[in-house]
Formats: structure tokens, sequence, C-alpha cells
């Protein structure tokens, strides 16, 4: 045992908890003693919770966001435009456009970007299922609202070249978010704007 920790079981805890993404040590040791602050139902509440998410959490069978259900909320709401996907990174990037509350289509979670550095290549990701979503028919247009970096532009136009030749309109978030800038961070007014200001895609990197 670490000479620093009085108890074995306290080491362990901060362990995993600073595995988390941008939790540190210091930070894992705050959140370990804040639970031992609580009480019993409190903690085991907070534990059932991770535990039942991580065991019953399903991916949406059309756009691959997070669901209770084999159909997402969004995807079966009568009330959304099929006719328009928006292309997003991740799962937290529904949620940011969601927040904006500008926008009434469905969408499409690739689970990340190309990047050949990172060894995520096109077949890694969700590309194949939107080609088929459109192949389907009744879509009109694909918006492409990928963060404003390098790998971002390369997957936007690597999309594009399978969608050539298809009866859909591709287009492209504005960018009043800045080069660079991962769309989960964009503020909502920002981000909103992008979204109803869309300009067509140029395919080009």
């Amino acid at each position: 045992m670490n000479q620093q920790y009085p108890s074995i079981l306290l080491e362990k805890a901060v362990g995993e908890f600073s595995k988390l993404p941008g939790v540190g040590r210091k930070t894992a040791m705050r959140l370990v003693l804040h639970l031992l602050r609580q009480d019993t139902a409190a903690v085991e509440a907070f534990g059932n919770a991770v535990i039942t998410l991580k065991h019953e959490v399903k991916y949406c069978k059309v756009c691959h966001n997070i669901s209770d259900t084999e159909t997402c909320r969004i995807c079966a709401n009568p009330l959304r435009d099929v006719s328009t996907i928006c292309v997003v990174e991740s799962i937290r990037d529904v949620m940011a456009v969601e927040a904006t509350q500008q926008y009434k289509g469905l969408y499409h979670v690739l689970g990340g970007v190309i990047s050949p550095m990172d060894g995520i290549g096109p077949s890694d990701l969700q590309i194949d299922s939107l080609v088929e979503r459109v192949k389907a028919g009744g879509v009109k247009e694909v918006i492409l609202a990928l963060s404003s970096t390098m790998e971002g532009d390369t997957t936007n136009f690597y999309i594009s070249r399978k969608l050539n030749g298809m009866d859909v309109t591709l287009s492209v978030i504005a960018r009043g978010i800045s080069i660079g800038d991962e769309l989960e961070y964009t503020d909502e007014v920002t981000l909103g704007r992008s979204i109803v200001n869309r300009t067509l895609f140029v395919g080009t990197v």
C-alpha cells in the first residue's frame, strides 16, 4: 500500500476514479472522500446507477445515439423532420445541438472522426450505416456537423465521396465556430446560428 493512503480500500477507489477523463488523483481523492461522507443509501444509489447504465443502456439502431430502447426518442418522434440528417461525431454533440432548440431533424452519430494518427479509419465509424440510410430514400439533406479540425474536415470529405451521385443535398454548419474548436464546447447561441446558417458543402480539404 502507498504510504500516503491510510486504507487500501481508499487507495483502490481513488485509483478507479482517477481513470476517468480529466480526473487527476487529487480530484479523485476529493470525490471519494465526498462519497464517504454520504449516507449508505446515497452511495448505493450512485453505484447502482452506474452499473445499471453499463448493463442496460442501448444504442439506437437507426442513429446510434444512446437510448433506453431499440430506437431513441428522437428517431421515434413523429414530429421530427425525417428528411434531414445531422451527422455528428459523438453523443455529446447530439446533446449540444439539441440544447440550441434550432434543429428539428434526425441525427447520425459516427462514433468519432477519421484519424490515421490514432488508428481510426472509415471502417471504425458508422459511415456505412449513414450511406444505407440515405440509400433507403426519404432523406433530402445531410448536414455535416463535425468539429472544425483537420480530422473533422477529412471525415466530411470522405462522407461526401460516399454520398456522391445520390439525390441528397450535402451541407456543412456555418463557420461561426472557430477553426479547431470542438462542437460540444461551443456555446448554444453560436452553435444554433451555425446550424441555421449552414451552407452547401464544398468537397475539398
